[in-house]
């Protein structure tokens, strides 16, 4: 009798915790379905539709997003770099490329829960298309650093991880059907302090 007893309340505790991390994992880590990935940039076309899946939904109404709908624009992410390494606010970094298409778009570093990092001190929180210089090919280079950059500079302070923001406004970009040349800044580490 004991022993059923001891085996039931191992399997509630295994079904309830590993059923909380599932959970936790879907909400927190999960990509979710439809995700849009060009290169290192990765987007969720159907987030903030009636398509969009549970997972989604779940991060949105658990983070208070509020993302734009599929004919505003698409928010694209960079957790990592070109290497593959993930991004680290004491390290420096270039994006570099041609400018995605869109109307206007934006770029700005967030920590892991997608909150713009406080860049310092009378320095601009993001860098966006109508003001960076452009070499005459058209193309840009966005220096990510804590440290005062010459040309585009995007500041960023503190230690963790980050990630990159670039959010595309008036962009065929979620809705390609192939006659769109979806070509994205490279991000490259230059050179990391500690």
């Amino acid at each position: 009798m004991l022993r059923n007893v001891f085996l039931a309340l191992i399997a509630l505790v295994i079904a309830v915790g590993g059923g909380t991390m599932s959970a936790w994992y879907a909400v927190n880590r999960f990509d979710g379905f439809g995700a849009l990935t060009i290169g290192r940039w990765t987007a969720h076309p159907e987030a903030g539709t009636p398509l969009s899946d549970p997972y989604a939904k779940a991060r949105a109404a658990r983070e208070g997003a509020f993302p734009l709908g599929s004919t505003e624009g698409l928010a694209f992410y960079a957790y990592s770099d070109g290497q593959g390494k993930t991004l680290d606010r004491r390290c420096s970094y270039k994006v570099e490329g041609n400018s995605p298409n869109s109307r206007f778009w934006t770029l700005y570093a967030a920590d892991r829960t997608l909150v713009a990092l406080d860049p310092g001190q009378n320095r601009l929180p993001a860098i966006h298309s109508r003001q960076i210089f452009r070499k005459q090919d058209g193309q840009f280079i966005v220096n990510v650093s804590a440290k005062a950059q010459p040309g585009n500079w995007l500041a960023i302070t503190g230690r963790g991880r980050m990630v990159l923001v670039m959010t595309l406004y008036d962009t065929p970009v979620g809705g390609n059907s192939g006659l769109v040349d979806m070509k994205f800044p490279s991000v490259t580490r230059t050179g990391c302090d500690g």
